[in-house]
């Protein structure tokens, strides 16, 4: 039995579990399950409305519901649960649940275009060119590897297409592939153009939950220029959108945002299950909001000052990129099974300081689990109670800490380690 699990443990110590050749058929398997699961899901339904009375594309029926009233001129209905609901109503049917309209009115510049098509033609332009976006990035991210390594060239795609969040953020029609790309694009193009990945930084100001992290990155590293074109573009996006959708539209989201406050995160409507962050795990363990409130604070607080003394101290921009990704993703209390989009450019990022640096103890065995995990996170959470995707970004967060705590030079790995990747 010792000898099993010594055995055990120098596999998941080595990654050699984890060939190339294994890697390529868990991606293959996990994107022919899923792909046919979509596929039967879409054949199965009635029209635009699945087999559980859901519209196809889930969320997307709240953006599409709110772009036709932008076009109305009705933006401030979006805000008003009754006029939402009635909207997602009379294009989906009467037993359509209601899908709410949390986003900032910038968000209207991409609803109200999407909403000139088609409700089916709207969800694939929608979701194919985020995706396609996201893959480019990723592909832009793992650049210098693709070239050096004839591993990572030939299996790059299959392993970032088959990451399980992707068909997450499909099945609901979400924004996590742009959510990602952004994050991804403009942390690539910070060292050489600081004001574009200001720019690209500052278009996220749909997602505000996620500024809790870069801005005091930025300021700890003395990136002026994209902390500068960061704010200059939120601003810029908030008057565009003051002066297109009128006063209305930000008086309603302002005052819809307590509601959203209580009724999506404070009380779970949509699930705590499905909420990855450390504020939705206390609530799912029966915990209360200002218990809940606090040990999020606690958390929030690690990762924005780890990243921030990181980012400081350390000259390694992918290492930083990484580790910025995850904090990202751990900092924010309204944190959806989608979102964990984000953690797809921090292992990108991560990938690459590992085929240039060397690979460290377990660290092939964690980035497994943590590309995996998406999957099963809300199966888990829902009927074990165990906050899967939180255990993940924790994870990866404190794998990332633990390299640029020793930034010391590594012997160079073995070369097949290296091809594991």
């Amino acid at each position: 039995m010792t000898h099993i699990w010594q055995g055990f443990r120098h596999t998941l110590r080595s990654g050699a579990w984890l060939t190339p050749a294994r890697g390529r058929a868990y991606s293959l398997i996990l994107l022919a399950v899923c792909g046919l699961a979509i596929a039967g899901w879409i054949a199965a339904s009635h029209g635009l409305v699945d087999r559980n009375g859901k519209p196809i594309g889930t969320d997307f029926s709240s953006f599409y519901a709110a772009g036709t009233l932008a076009r109305e001129n009705r933006v401030a209905d979006a805000y008003a649960q009754a006029a939402q609901h009635a909207r997602e109503q009379r294009m989906f049917g009467a037993d359509t649940p209601f899908y709410s309209w949390p986003y900032p009115p910038v968000f209207f510049f991409v609803a109200a275009p999407l909403a000139v098509m088609p409700y089916p033609l709207a969800l694939i332009a929608w979701q194919g060119a985020t995706l396609a976006i996201y893959l480019l990035v990723i592909a832009v991210i793992l650049r210098t590897a693709r070239r050096r390594q004839r591993i990572v060239a030939d299996n790059w795609l299959l392993v970032a297409t088959a990451f399980p969040a992707v068909f997450i953020n499909l099945g609901h029609g979400q924004n996590g592939f742009l959510t990602a790309a952004l994050l991804g694009a403009a942390l690539v193009n910070l060292p050489r153009r600081p004001i574009l990945a200001g720019i690209l930084m500052g278009l996220l100001c749909y997602k505000p939950q996620f500024a809790l992290v870069f801005p005091v990155a930025l300021l700890a590293a003395g990136q002026w220029r994209a902390i500068t074109a960061a704010g200059a573009t939120a601003i810029a996006l908030a008057a565009a959108s003051y002066l297109v959708f009128g006063a209305d539209a930000w008086a309603a989201f302002i005052a819809s945002t307590e509601l959203s406050r209580k009724i999506l995160l404070e009380q779970g409507s949509v699930g705590f299950e499905k909420l990855q962050s450390m504020f939705a795990a206390v609530r799912l363990w029966g915990g209360g909001i200002s218990l809940a409130y606090a040990a999020q604070g606690v958390v929030s607080g690690l990762a924005i000052c780890c990243t921030a003394w990181v980012w400081h101290t350390s000259d390694k921009h992918e290492l930083k990129s990484a580790l910025l990704a995850a904090a990202t993703t751990l900092a924010s209390p309204h944190l959806l099974d989608y979102d964990l989009m984000l953690l797809a450019p921090a292992l990108a990022f991560l990938a690459s300081v590992i085929l240039n640096e060397g690979l460290r103890e377990y660290e092939l065995s964690v980035t497994a689990f943590v590309w995996i995990a998406p999957l099963f996170t809300r199966t888990i959470a829902g009927l074990a109670g165990v906050p899967l995707g939180l255990i993940a970004t924790l994870t990866l967060f404190g794998l990332i800490m633990h390299r640029s705590l020793r930034e010391c030079p590594l012997h160079e790995a073995p070369e097949l380690r290296i091809a594991q990747l």
